[in-house]
């Protein structure tokens, strides 16, 4: 009679289950799946630090509907995974977590690396359990995967011990589960559907927030005909970029904060009020704004601002069916009123503010004018990866998104060094376009060795460095008779070098006359390359009305 091992049960049960990506590092005991998931046709990379597997396995779970699998070693390896565990489940994208563990005989005394990692997992995650068969890995895979992708998407962990990685069962033993289908899409009540149209009907000064929970379920197509019929304003959220065209004309992104201000009405389309959105509330929001809420979980509704009508579930069917049921209604949003025209006015004002900044061709250059001639660039197809604090908020008005699911960067729980991760990811699941990653100096030092990763698989990922030498702002030069100032960095420091020591090709930008044209040569290059732009130390935002974490 044939014998199977668990390592072996469970490369077989991911695949069967639609898992098609793994990112790991190998080590005791977890090194027979690895091998394993090659075997059974998941595609396997080995990365060089569990925190930025993690944040590639929850990319490749956002970017394919199912979830990535991050393959860690026990004790400390689960430890750095659980960074992009919490960031999985804070951000409501799915991934699993595979932690080794030492040997169930083990247990208590003292193993070798020996955690309580199902403990220490749970707090993070949706679903945490330890295998305790070999017969039960078909089990507890269908159950971790299906937690992953039902309901709001999130982060899951099991727990594999030793003598599970490596004992047998007989086949005729263990019990195959079934395929999880796609997660169910639910319908929302038919009177709400009305009453959220009515909302809308009544405004003055309606919004529509866009979210990433949108691009989640896939609603591109039936948030873009529910736009252009009732030709309400829409304000795209950081990852719902793209779910319509940024350059869209009903899109209200350049005058972001005074169409939040002003709306008297708005229409929370998978998006959460959370630090993101401001809470909601004064300031920032108006203090009587009614809400119309769309989210796939109850216990969503109503956090931080009343809501008004709540339409719970699938945001894909959801949206169709406000459509269906406009169908019988003759009412849609006029143009040219004076909401319309405030925000034209506001969105023209703003755009003159920064113009001096992206004309300024000045050594060393700034934020504004280097991202437009990385705007130039980026072709509408390629997946833009932003990371750091001015980087990735200047990048998020600078760098239109086309289409959805292209934009990819700190999220719900503000995470930095997801930036290697998510490149990585999602050039192995989109071989097929352009993945570029815009990174600051200080976000780029949290995964940096990952650009041997990138190498070693010949990604053709291209990242663009902003070097201001400083978290925030840098210095001109180091101080000789004081201290240096926590949040500076080295002074011009040579990424692009790195990039280089690994066999991929570096770039060094001082003059941003010089940019567009290293930019065509990093594109025209068949491999990762990095593109090092020196900023001047004191490059920033334009100033801003509101603090940014303003109540």
């Amino acid at each position: 009679m044939a014998k199977v091992t668990g390592a072996t049960l469970l490369a077989r049960s991911l695949k069967q289950q639609g898992v098609e990506y793994m990112f790991g590092i190998v080590g005791f005991p977890v090194q027979p799946i690895a091998a394993a998931a090659q075997e059974a046709g998941i595609t396997y990379v080995g990365m060089r630090n569990e925190q930025s597997a993690s944040y590639a396995a929850q990319a490749a779970g956002y970017l394919t509907g199912r979830p990535g699998a991050c393959l860690t070693v026990s004790g400390p390896g689960v430890v750095h995974g659980l960074a992009g565990l919490a960031n999985a489940q804070q951000n409501c994208w799915p991934m699993i977590m595979i932690g080794g563990a030492s040997p169930t005989y083990q247990n208590g005394m003292g193993g070798f690396q020996e955690e309580r990692q199902v403990q220490i997992a749970s707090p993070f995650c949706k679903f945490a359990h330890a295998v305790e068969h070999v017969r039960r890995v078909p089990f507890y895979v269908e159950l971790a995967v299906r937690n992953s992708i039902y309901g709001r998407p999130g982060a899951v962990y099991l727990d594999m011990p030793d003598d599970i990685i490596q004992g047998e069962v007989d086949e005729d033993e263990v019990q195959m589960m079934a395929t999880i289908p796609e997660p169910p899409r639910m319908q929302a009540v038919a009177e709400n559907i009305e009453a959220a149209l009515d909302a809308m009907e009544s405004a003055v000064r309606p919004l529509v927030i866009v979210g990433k929970g949108m691009a989640w379920s896939r609603a591109e197509d039936e948030v873009r005909a529910f736009i252009e019929r009732t030709q309400l304003p829409f304000l795209a959220s950081p990852m719902g970029k793209g779910v319509l065209d940024d350059n869209h004309p009903l899109s209200v992104g350049a005058a972001r904060s005074h169409a939040l201000k002003e709306a008297d009405v708005i229409f929370l389309m998978g998006a959460r009020l959370n630090w993101i959105m401001h809470y909601g509330q004064s300031p920032r929001f108006a203090k009587d704004v009614r809400i119309v809420q769309l989210d796939i979980s109850p216990e969503a509704i109503g956090n931080n601002v009343p809501t008004e009508v709540a339409l719970v579930g699938d945001g894909k069917t959801i949206v169709g069916q406000l459509n269906q049921a406009l169908e019988n209604r003759q009412w849609f949003y006029p143009s040219g009123t004076d909401w319309m025209a405030a925000i034209a006015e506001k969105a023209d004002a703003n755009a003159k503010a920064i113009q001096p900044m992206i004309d300024d061709n000045s050594t060393p250059t700034n934020y504004y004018r280097a991202l437009k001639d990385i705007s130039a660039w980026a072709t509408e197809d390629a997946v833009i990866i932003g990371e750091g604090a001015n980087t990735m908020d200047i990048g998020r008005t600078q760098l239109p998104n086309a289409a959805p699911r292209l934009r990819l960067d700190a999220g719900s729980y503000g995470t930095m060094g997801i930036g290697m991760g998510f490149a990585i990811a999602a050039a192995v699941v989109h071989p097929d376009r352009p993945i570029i990653s815009v990174s600051g100096d200080s976000a780029i030092g949290f995964s940096g060795m990952e650009i041997e990763t990138a190498c070693r698989h010949n990604l053709p990922i291209k990242i663009v460095v902003l070097n201001n030498g400083g978290i925030g702002k840098g210095i001109a030069e180091f101080p000789t008779d004081a201290p240096l100032p926590p949040g500076v960095l080295t002074i011009g420091a040579r990424y692009d070098l790195m990039m280089e020591a690994f066999g991929g090709k570096g770039f060094f930008v001082e003059d941003p006359a010089d940019l567009a044209g290293v930019l065509e040569q990093a594109k025209a290059h068949n491999g990762p390359t990095l593109v090092n732009v020196v900023l001047h130390p004191e490059a920033g935002r334009k100033p801003q009305q509101f603090g940014w974490l303003t109540t």
